[in-house]
């Protein structure tokens, strides 16, 4: 399989938009975007973690520096299927992220048995995360229908949509598809702007006409938390409310 390799950091900033938000800005906006490679696609994630749910509790609760470990398809895999394997890192408002591609079988491989499909800087980097963490199993899958454009002028500044993001914690298979509870309101729409630096002016501008103000929420976290909520798992002094779930 050829390899595919990501690396990058860059800040990322998420808004709650509701959809007709999400209509005006694109109006607005539309003559400066490109779609993506992949304009619309649904995501799978499967996020590994400690049977205390150890990774996911340090995030909510840190202030400077969190980090995930997560399996990702494009669509719903099979066995063959290309998913990428993940390091996401954010430390004082910067994101770094680290991925490798490899097909579902062999990352299924990798997590149940250690056997890593070859070597490379970034495989070492995962599995040490794996060694750390003391081999974390799938904990979650979170899963959602994402919209992604570039700047035309600016590729490096992506915004996506991503709307019905939902998740379960049992049946814990990408291959199995992404049913889920939803976690957010259905007329709300999750917002990420991704750029390398600054946010143009003609973005600022086009959000303040629309009224979008950046919103602090986490799939991951929210999910964590309604799981506690309902009594699905056990809850581990996590600081703050429900509704100030950590920005990661």
């Amino acid at each position: 399989m050829e390899r595919d390799i990501c690396i990058f950091k860059r800040i990322e900033k998420k808004y709650i938009v509701t959809k007709e938000q999400h209509k005006a800005l694109l109006s607005i906006i539309k003559g400066r975007l490109s779609s993506d490679k992949f304009p619309k696609n649904t995501i799978l994630n499967i996020y590994l973690d400690t049977s205390d749910f150890l990774m996911i509790r340090n995030s909510i609760e840190a202030t400077s520096y969190k980090e995930k470990l997560r399996l990702r398809s494009y669509g719903t895999p099979d066995d063959d299927s290309k998913v990428f394997f993940e390091i996401k890192k954010k430390y004082k408002g910067v994101v770094y992220k680290r991925r490798e591609a490899m097909t579902l079988e062999e990352a299924r491989r990798y997590i149940d048995n250690g056997i890593k499909p070859f070597d490379s800087q970034i495989m070492r980097e995962i599995d040490y995360m794996m060694f750390f963490y003391n081999k974390p199993k799938p904990a979650v899958v979170l899963s959602y229908e994402r919209e992604a454009y570039f700047a035309s002028e600016d590729p490096s500044l992506r915004i996506t949509f991503d709307t019905a993001p939902r998740f379960r914690a049992d049946d814990l298979m990408l291959e199995h598809g992404s049913s889920g509870r939803e976690i957010l309101p259905q007329n709300n729409v999750l917002m990420e702007i991704k750029t390398n630096g600054a946010m143009p002016l003609w973005l600022a501008h086009a959000l303040d006409e629309c009224g979008i103000l950046p919103a602090s929420f986490s799939k991951c976290g929210t999910a964590y938390r309604i799981m506690c909520r309902e009594n699905e798992i056990k809850q581990f002094n996590i600081k703050g409310e429900y509704e100030n779930a950590s920005n990661f």
